[in-house]
Formats: C-alpha cells, sequence, structure tokens
C-alpha cells in the first residue's frame, strides 16, 4: 500500500524551455529584492520563527486532503507565511520550502522550478500579504473573514497562472485547461482558507505578539519555538494519513490526457516523500517528513542568521 503523498508541484515536462526560462528569470529577480528588504528589517528573534514556518509549511503541505470528484488538495502556505512573517521573509520560507521539495524529495522538476517558486510562494504571497495588510486594525471578524478570502484567492490565482504557463507552452489549450484548473482549485482553495484562518487565529489567541514584527525583534521566550517544531512534527507523524488521490494539477493533466508528458528527475534522494530503503510504507514517509522538516528549519535559521548579521 502507497502511504506517501503523491507529488504535488508541475513536472520537468509539462512547460515550455521558454516558459521555464522566463519564469526563473522573474523568481530570481524577485527573490534578490525579498533578500535585500529582509538584510533591513531582520530582527534576531524572527529568525526562528522563519525556520519554524518554513517546517510548518512543509510538513502541512504533506497532508493532502480529499476534495470532489475522487481529487485531494494540499495546503500552500504562501499567504500564511507573509501574513505572519511580512512579505518579504515570507517568499524567502517559500523559496526554501519549495527549492527543497524539488532538490530532495523529487516533488517538482528542476527545470520549472522557477514557475513553482512563483506560482505557489511568490505569488501567494503577495496576494495574502496585500489583502491582509489592508484590514490591519480592524476588528477580528472583518480579519479573519479577509484573511480566509485572501487564502483562497492565493491558492485561485496560483492554478490560474500554472493554467496559462500551460497553455503558453503549448501542453493544453485555454478554454479547456484554465475552467479545469480553476474549477478543482477553487475547492481546494476553501481547504486553503480554512487552514489559514485557523491558524491565524490560533496565533492572535495564545500569541499576538508574533504578529508584531517590533514585538518580535525585541522579545525573547523559546517556549512559542518548541511549541512550533512539535506542531510541525505532529502534522508529519500524520502525513500518512493524507488523501492518496490525485491532486488537483495531476486530476487534470490525467484527464486531459499530458500527464505523460511529465518527465522525472534525472537522480533520486528521498522520491515521493519516501526513504529508499523503507520502502513505500507509513515509517517511510514520516521519516522522510521529519528530515525535511529538520532541514528546513535549520537552513532557515542559517538564512536568517546570516542575514541578521549582514543587517548589523
Amino acid at each position: 500500500m502507497l502511504y506517501s503523498p503523491a507529488p504535488l508541484h508541475i513536472p520537468d515536462g509539462f512547460l515550455s524551455l521558454v516558459i521555464a526560462l522566463v519564469f526563473w528569470g522573474i523568481t530570481i529577480f524577485t527573490v534578490g529584492i525579498a533578500i535585500s528588504r529582509t538584510n533591513k528589517s531582520l530582527g534576531e528573534k524572527q529568525v526562528p520563527l522563519m525556520g519554524i514556518m518554513a517546517a510548518f509549511i512543509f510538513a502541512a503541505q504533506m497532508l493532502n486532503f480529499p476534495v470532489a470528484g475522487g481529487t485531494s488538495g494540499h495546503f500552500l502556505g504562501g499567504a500564511l507565511a507573509a501574513m505572519v512573517l511580512g512579505p518579504w521573509a515570507g517568499i524567502l520560507v517559500m523559496t526554501a520550502v519549495i527549492a527543497l521539495q524539488a532538490l530532495l524529495f523529487q516533488d517538482g522538476g528542476l527545470l520549472v522550478m522557477g514557475a513553482n517558486i512563483f506560482n505557489m510562494g511568490l505569488l501567494t504571497a503577495m496576494i495574502g500579504f496585500g489583502l491582509y495588510r489592508s484590514v490591519l486594525g480592524r476588528g477580528k471578524g472583518v480579519r479573519l473573514t479577509v484573511v480566509g478570502v485572501a487564502a483562497w484567492l492565493a491558492v485561485v490565482a496560483s492554478a490560474l497562472l500554472a493554467a496559462l504557463q500551460l497553455w503558453l507552452s503549448g501542453t493544453s489549450r485555454l478554454e479547456i485547461v484554465v475552467p479545469a484548473m480553476l474549477g478543482v482549485h477553487a475547492l481546494i482553495g476553501l481547504g486553503e482558507a480554512v487552514i489559514t484562518v485557523a491558524a491565524l487565529a490560533f496565533i492572535e489567541r495564545t500569541r499576538p505578539d508574533l504578529l508584531d514584527k517590533k514585538a518580535v525583534a525585541a522579545k525573547g521566550g523559546r517556549g512559542w519555538v518548541y511549541a512550533g517544531v512539535l506542531i510541525s512534527l505532529l502534522a508529519v507523524l500524520l502525513s500518512p494519513l493524507a488523501s492518496a488521490d490525485p491532486d488537483g494539477l495531476e486530476r487534470v493533466a490525467t484527464d486531459m490526457g499530458f500527464l505523460q508528458s511529465g518527465q522525472p528527475t534525472p537522480y533520486q534522494i528521498l522520491p515521493d516523500y519516501t526513504v529508499p530503503f523503507l520502502g513505500e510504507t507509513a515509517l517511510s514517509t514520516v521519516v522522510a517528513g521529519v528530515v525535511g522538516a529538520l532541514v528546513l528549519l535549520g537552513l532557515m535559521i542559517v538564512i536568517g542568521q546570516t542575514l541578521r548579521r549582514k543587517t548589523s
């Protein structure tokens, strides 16, 4: 029995070389701006928060949830990352998560990694923070409503952009791929909205200072760090219970007949979130997930400390 989550991201072969290179350029430019802006504003106490957010988003993405028609969806997290960390640090976190998924778990192609990072990380972070920022200082009900709308819209926008990339690459016809992608991801976006609202409401209730960048930069305390790590590991432990149904993109690719155009990566390390010598078992998925979460936690702390030293 296959316990590991299905691959979630665009594989090589779905997009043309031109589209892949264009989005590599856009992504590199945007991430460069994010690094520069984060250099100027990163507080010391925000560094572990970046690591925790990266580990949590990675773990939460392993929990595919079922939607209509034998299809599953998964959390993206870009909107949540930007709301908690700010847009630029959120972009760095999402870049690290999606890049690690491709490089370590062979989830998403290498040539199209720039497109995957932009679609699921950069675009969702910008939409999420833009709408969230517009209601800062408003009542809790208004804020959480806008948070849900922003999270839903981020998923739908990501799906629309992926559909346009497929069309521009000649993979599928515009009038077919756009409604197919939007239809299934409109449902998946509801799950994104629920998770994002629940997570932000939990943070507001238990540690509202984490949403105040100046307070995070000034206050100490490691209890929330340990709590964040434990929550991330708990999500990994639940990952074998994830839906085995194909995710939205895979379902559309299957139904429209271009799934076979996907190309495998030229190497395998922890393919499909499994440890090769443990086979396709629940233990294999959990071990792979723990490795990924801890690698991201450490990677983001190293990146954050490096940027922090440059700021100082």
